[in-house]
């Protein structure tokens, strides 16, 4: 399919900007860290990436497409573009500024909006770090990138609050995110399914490493029917909140 070797052509220029970016003034790799050192190391940054990330405008569109319903090709797509905004009063607030097409054989919550728009991307913060178990896989290199590998996985689902599982790529120079693999948990309604997610981050401003391209190539097992979804994220326009409030003494 064009589509399919576009997004993944589209994957591998924006992994291949990243290692350039990342390579340029790069320290030697750290030596010896033990697992414990790395997830130390990451989650702080990690903390520090989401503080900042709260700070910025964006764009974000997502792309939903259904591919096939039971095996029977569809042409399904949905097109939904965000924007991140400060109000006057400094407060963040995440707006759909334009909504095309329709799907008809899925239905388009507004849980699966909220994943989209709150969850993912998904930062492992230091304050997230106890309710995850962490396994080392070892060290793979990706493209022209020397990283650790960890699996993810939460200690528990219960109640309201939704988790990642799945794996995380750190840099062994830098000791920060640089891909995530993995999906939303729990997902105890059989009629509500959600798509498991690969996210790239790209270097921002020369020192935040953003979450710049999300894909999904899943098929949802719904009761009645299978169906074959692509989902594309992209994030763009990034730009630092700045306020523009003069705080003046009161005359008496």
């Amino acid at each position: 399919m064009i589509k399919a070797r576009f997004v993944a052509v589209l994957a591998t220029l924006l992994f291949a900007g990243t290692l350039a970016a990342q390579k340029q003034g790069k320290a030697p790799p750290k030596k010896d860290l033990q697992p414990e050192e790395i997830i130390k190391a990451f989650t702080a940054k990690e903390s520090e990436f989401f503080d900042v990330w709260t700070q910025y405008y964006y764009r974000q569109v997502a792309s939903i497409h259904v591919l096939a319903v039971d095996g029977a090709p569809s042409k399904e797509a949905l097109t939904l573009v965000f924007e991140v905004v400060f109000n006057d009063n400094g407060t963040r607030e995440v707006k759909l500024i334009e909504r095309t097409g329709r799907l008809t054989n899925v239905m388009w919550t507004a849980d699966d909006e909220d994943v989209i728009t709150n969850f993912q991307p998904f930062a492992l913060t230091s304050s997230d770090l106890p309710n995850y178990d962490l396994k080392y896989e070892g060290k793979e290199r990706v493209d022209e990138l020397d990283t650790y590998v960890f699996s993810v996985k939460p200690k528990s689902t219960k109640g309201d609050k939704l988790y990642f599982e799945g794996k995380i790529w750190v840099d062994n120079v830098d000791l920060q995110i640089v891909r995530t693999l993995g999906k939303v948990v729990p997902q105890p309604d059989p009629n509500v399914q959600f798509p498991a997610f690969e996210t790239l981050r790209q270097l921002v401003d020369k020192k935040y490493w953003f979450p710049v391209w999300s894909h999904a190539d899943s098929t949802l097992r719904f009761p009645d029917k299978n169906v074959h979804i692509e989902e594309t994220i992209t994030y763009e326009g990034f730009k630092r909140f700045s306020s523009s409030v003069i705080i003046k003494p009161i005359k008496k």
